[in-house]
């Protein structure tokens, strides 16, 4: 992005935080469309569930950096009053948007403890996957189907 102008003259470090801002956040929506696409494709899983969904936590902690310094740097409130829609006001709400969506998210390392929980409690529940039995949620399971064929058999005459 050029300065023109109109906006004061600010160093190439600040100005480089500031596009990175914008980037950052069109590729977070990017990436947020992109896994829960994938999520579909994979069973229409929870994002949370995705493997890689701390990923989505280490691009809000970046765009949470990267706003945090253009909160610092005074210098840039024109270019955001020009640049973004809403000017500073919206650039600050949706700042602590992103920064709760953060803090309310767990890290990654509880992510894999959560994962964790979730087998235990799929065991603790005898919880068949479609790997175990393909039929699992045909409406019955392998047990049933076979029950039911051997039931239905013709019977062999004397």
């Amino acid at each position: 992005m050029e300065q023109n102008e109109k906006l004061p003259p600010v160093s190439k470090e600040a100005l480089w935080y500031f596009n990175n801002y914008i980037l950052l956040k069109d590729y977070y929506n990017r990436t947020i469309s992109r896994i829960a696409a994938r999520c579909i494709r994979k069973g229409n899983i929870a994002i949370e569930e995705y493997p890689f969904y701390g990923y989505i936590l280490d691009v809000l902690d970046e765009i949470c950096e990267v706003g945090d310094y253009i909160l610092k740097h005074k210098e840039l409130y024109p270019y955001v009053e020009s640049r973004m829609k809403g000017g500073l006001e919206t650039f600050k709400k949706n700042l602590e948007e992103y920064r709760k969506e953060l803090e309310n998210n767990s890290s990654p390392d509880m992510i894999k403890e959560d994962a964790s929980e979730v087998q235990k409690m799929k065991e603790a529940l005898k919880v068949v996957t479609k790997e175990e039995d393909p039929t699992v949620g045909a409406g019955m399971n392998m047990d049933q189907l076979m029950d039911k064929l051997l039931k239905n058999a013709p019977k062999k005459s004397e």
